[in-house]
């Protein structure tokens, strides 16, 4: 964000699959009238610091900079275990050709399987429901498996 430019030079020293760039955004509503349009914008340095850029164009800059992949962060959902958020990670999967990981929100195994098939993400991550063993890492692969994910057993 503050150096664009340093995704050019890795993806053209490395190879555009080396360089994966990771976007926090939050959602903000536009407007004053119901129902507002929502917006999300991208944060940087942990989501205290709102730069106004509207994710979607940010994306497709880092795409075209030569970005391999994207690590998509919903700040607004991140730590909740409610679930991913759908909405978002649809609209970042259909506008850049490139893989996009989701992050944020993760709880109950079919949150896994929502974000994969309605929001179109490539890959999911999670934190909390792993480290505090809500979930394993082996209940969620056999889950996944079971409803059709090719998943690494």
């Amino acid at each position: 964000m503050e150096n664009p430019e340093l995704i050019e030079q890795l993806a053209n020293s490395f190879g555009r699959q080396c360089v994966v760039v990771i976007i926090d955004c939050k959602m903000r509503l536009r407007g004053t009238k119901e129902p507002s349009e929502p917006v999300f914008e991208v944060h940087t340095y942990g989501g205290r610091n709102n730069t106004g850029i509207d994710v979607i164009g940010w994306v497709l800059e880092v795409e075209t900079l030569g970005a391999g992949e994207i690590l998509l962060t919903s700040m607004d959902r991140d730590g909740t275990l409610i679930g991913f958020d759908l909405e978002l990670t649809k609209i970042i999967s259909e506008s850049v050709n490139i893989p996009v990981i989701v992050s944020g929100g993760a709880g109950h195994p079919s949150t896994f399987l929502d974000v994969l098939r309605q929001g179109k993400a490539d890959a999911a991550l999670t934190a909390s429901s792993f480290h505090y063993d809500m979930y394993p890492i082996s209940i969620v692969k056999k889950y996944l498996s079971e409803n059709g994910v090719e998943v690494r057993l």
